[in-house]
């Protein structure tokens, strides 16, 4: 694709994304979804989130994949839209790599342009103020965006349950909440974080008192474990916890869903505006059969879906590619009738559990937050 993305305010560069993890410090993406986690990530008001858009300096890309023998459907101009990443390119994302690649986006006459997220304003501002069509967030972000009154809208999940949870290494034996009494937890020192522990030790009658919370920052938490540094941290497992096999290091897991059912939030999301579903309906649903196709594939097809994500991020490990993608492919769809299918009560309970536990300052009308419409018909 030779045209830029002017008309949304982010400009064109080259085919893939620049590994800004790797120039923090850090190299996965759990990491910057639970930092992303709080109010902080949304503007307080609609003028300065525009400002910060028009300010947008971040790495603006395309991505030039193969079509491997579909055709336009029609002779007219493809519908270009942009779909803004929440992190650098990893197996959350692979069925958009695999849309582009297979020719799934071209074949619904589109021009998709895959872009990382910007160096100021977030994924949020930028979709619901309509300067990228779509974005990769997270259900709870979605939450804070919706209370902060931003039209914004999940129109998918890209994987069925929460597959994060409190890590800490094999060789500590920490296997339940009261074996973290008297232990460090490393974080990001976000509301969300205390609120999820204090639940965990609720739950197994330990003293949330007695765990030291300190703040991590970009330091790689399995690092700080293995440095002394931290005994358990958040991660999620399908990249950070599958960093920590290759490198032979066991750890114990308590799953997040695992605390309280509420807790097994959507993360991450596909995200569009309203307007955009008002507008151009037809573009959206267009867009969300390419990649619902993208995403099918990478589920039958594990390994060649890794190979296609390689290709787009050059700079990652292929073997953590690899072994995430066979990790996490069968967990996109999981128990659900159809791959990105969001239920009413999964947003209705986190929400709920969102605001009892204070992290809302009011409650949300959690049946606009989401839709299924624009799933494809079985």
């Amino acid at each position: 694709m030779a045209n830029s993305v002017e008309q949304h305010g982010i400009p064109e560069q080259a085919h893939h994304i620049p590994n800004q993890a790797q120039k923090r410090g850090v190299s996965h993406p759990g990491e910057g979804h639970k930092r992303s986690r709080g109010r902080a990530v949304l503007s307080s008001t609609l003028a300065l989130s525009l400002s910060i858009l028009f300010l947008l300096s971040g790495c603006g890309t395309q991505s030039q994949g193969q079509t491997s023998g579909t055709q336009t459907k029609a002779a007219a101009p493809r519908d270009k839209v942009t779909i803004m990443l929440d992190w650098t390119p990893n197996t959350n994302h692979t069925g958009l790599y695999v849309a582009e690649d297979k020719g799934y986006f071209t074949q619904e006459g589109l021009d998709v342009h895959i872009v990382p997220p910007a160096s100021q304003g977030t994924v949020e501002q930028l979709v619901a103020t309509g300067k990228a069509d779509f974005g990769i967030s997270a259900q709870e972000q979605v939450t804070y965006a919706r209370e902060q009154g931003l039209p914004l809208v999940s129109i998918a999940t890209i994987i069925q349950h929460n597959t994060s949870g409190f890590a800490s290494l094999a060789s500590k034996n920490l296997r339940t909440a009261k074996d973290f009494e008297g232990k460090t937890y490393g974080g990001w020192g976000l509301p969300s974080e205390t609120a999820t522990i204090k639940a965990l030790m609720a739950k197994g009658h330990a003293d949330f008192s007695k765990v030291k919370m300190i703040n991590i920052g970009d330091a790689d938490p399995i690092a700080s474990m293995t440095k002394g540094d931290i005994d358990f941290t958040w991660i999620f497992y399908g990249w950070e916890g599958i960093q920590a096999q290759l490198a032979g290091i066991p750890l114990n897991m308590i799953w997040v869903k695992d605390i309280n059912p509420a807790l097994d939030d959507y993360t991450p999301v596909i995200v569009t505006n309203q307007n955009m579903i008002q507008q151009k309906p037809d573009v959206v649903r267009r867009f969300m059969k390419a990649v619902s196709e993208g995403y099918d594939y990478a589920i039958k097809n594990p390994a060649q879906a890794a190979d296609i994500l390689i290709k787009y991020a050059p700079e990652t490990n292929p073997q953590l590619i690899k072994k995430s993608q066979a990790w996490l492919s069968p967990r996109y769809q999981a128990d659900a009738s159809q791959w990105g299918l969001q239920k009413a009560s999964v947003w209705q309970n986190y929400a709920q559990w969102m605001y009892d536990n204070k992290l809302l300052g009011k409650m949300i009308n959690t049946n606009k937050a989401f839709t299924n419409a624009f799933l494809p018909k079985g």
